[in-house]
């Protein structure tokens, strides 16, 4: 992981931490960089020292686990394969209706050895991996213009407009919710992009995907952000717990894993050999890169979700005394697959098509519209204008014709725009919305489960097919305008 002068270091701090899982990588010590970081490939890979491996635990053998930002108890009785039932008779302490746990918390948690592990290197914090308040003082065009590569003067056209340089990156960062020095050191590992002069990879594939389907840096950002989402947020909710390596080899994370580095470790795992994948996700492989960029990512204050997280106060999202269609049950908020935080309701009158309406779609909560785009709007409740900041109400396939204008503060129930087709795909009218805090998705199910004037969302058998339950009366999403299917808001 470090040169071998220091290897030994290295080991001694890893022995210290390995029953807390706080081990992290002591970038300061990597030299500056000169010229680009070499893309990981099969004839130029010096691998990194092998830390320790976990030891065979006993079953139901009590480890010590220090809470990470964003953790919750499901989560961690899935890593450790064991049950929340159990950590909780480990841990009375911990309080009935606990959401989020606190950064810091010291727990004692049941574990049954799996094998397979993977390595206990972490190499980025969770909150500089989602676009959250530690990005608000980065400016990528400007970054990205007073770097000397090839990717300033980069431009490609991408949803109904051109983009150049730091836009593409902006671009991806705010509709996916990653940090965008995190999408930049990614490209810079892979293409040297950001300093080197020329291009020298695939210009259709300088990713190294290969796919005939995503042709260009773009097209395959977009699938790559994708699969890293949902790996972030696969860990994060427990419903990832192993993936696949390029040469068809099983792969358990370290169950005292972030999620960050969950999700690349499952993205470079798809796309590089096994000396490549263990380079990249080594101290001397993407964190490096990162680090040269951008400085160490661990002496920046991160833990942007805190213990006992609570959502405020929701309405549905139209006006009271009307009655609409749950079309959509959990799903993905941007994207496909994870992660599921997003929630569809529509007009009874043009549930099943594109029919217009008149209809309005209204704010769940008092905020200020802090984006709008193809579409969508961005209502940010806490009225900093940042989105990346507090909670966010995020709304897609609204009429753009009816979109307030930035800036425009609406209170609980104000009309937020009228439901369509319009923006991304949908094969009838209706609204989407999904929560952020602090730049996080947050699941429509689960410990902060979305609650809509105590209506709670659940998962179904698949995405879209979830319930929302309220007392004894659980209605079942439906894309057609079935009595069955609709609330009423207000009651």
């Amino acid at each position: 992981m470090r040169k071998s002068h220091i290897s030994l270091i290295v080991i001694f701090l890893f022995l210290v931490t390995i029953l807390s899982g706080c081990f992290q990588p002591d970038i300061d010590t990597i030299p500056e960089a000169s010229g680009m970081t070499p893309a990981p490939g099969e004839d130029q890979i010096t691998l990194p020292t092998a830390l320790p491996t976990r030891p065979e635990y006993s079953p139901g053998e009590l480890v010590d686990y220090t809470c990470q930002t964003g953790d919750n108890l499901p989560a961690l009785a899935a890593r450790f394969n064991t049950t929340e039932m159990e950590i909780r008779k480990a841990n009375p302490v911990l309080p009935k209706d606990v959401t989020t746990l606190p950064p810091g918390l010291p727990l004692k948690i049941p574990i049954y050895y799996r094998a397979l592990w993977g390595t206990s290197y972490q190499i980025i914090p969770d909150g500089l991996y989602v676009n959250g308040p530690a990005q608000k003082d980065f400016d990528a065009v400007a970054f990205v213009d007073n770097m000397p590569g090839w990717f300033k003067n980069y431009r490609v056209w991408v949803a109904k407009r051109w983009y150049q340089g730091g836009e593409v990156i902006n671009y991806l960062a705010e509709n996916n919710s990653i940090s965008p020095r995190l999408l930049l050191a990614l490209i810079e590992y892979q293409t040297g992009a950001l300093t080197q002069a020329a291009m020298t990879v695939s210009e259709e594939s300088p990713m190294g995907l290969n796919d005939p389907f995503r042709n260009g840096l773009v097209e395959e950002m977009l699938y790559i952000v994708n699969l890293l989402n949902n790996g972030y947020y696969g860990w994060r909710t427990g419903s990832l717990i192993s993936f696949e390596r390029k040469d068809g080899r099983l792969e358990f994370p370290d169950p005292w894993q972030n999620a960050a580095t969950v999700a690349l470790q499952q993205y470079y795992a798809s796309i590089l050999n096994q000396e490549g994948y263990q380079l990249a996700v080594s101290g001397e492989g993407l964190a490096k890169t990162y680090a040269q960029l951008f400085g160490n990512p661990w002496a920046v204050a991160s833990d942007h979700i805190p213990g006992s997280l609570q959502q405020p106060d929701f309405s549905l999202p139209f006006s009271s005394g009307y009655s609409w269609a749950f079309t959509g049950g959990p799903h993905t908020a941007w994207g496909t697959g994870q992660p599921l935080a997003a929630l569809d309701f529509a007009p009874p009158s043009v549930v099943g098509g594109c029919a217009p309406t008149d209809e309005w779609s209204t704010a769940v909560a008092d905020g200020i519209i802090a984006r709008t785009g193809d579409a969508l709007v961005i209502l940010d409740l806490d009225g900093d204008m940042d989105e990346r900041t507090g909670w966010a109400i995020f709304y897609l396939h609204l009429a753009n014709s009816s979109i307030p204008s930035v800036g425009t503060e609406l209170k609980k129930g104000d009309p937020i725009g009228i439901p369509s087709c319009e923006g991304g795909h949908a094969t009838g009218t209706h609204v989407h919305i999904a929560r952020k805090y602090n730049g996080e998705w947050i699941p429509a199910e689960g410990v902060l489960a979305f609650n809509l004037e105590g209506w709670i969302a659940f998962n179904g058998s698949a995405e879209y097919q979830g319930e929302l339950r309220r007392f004894s009366r659980v209605v079942v999403a439906n894309q057609s305008s079935e009595i069955s299917s609709q609330i009423q808001a207000g009651q």
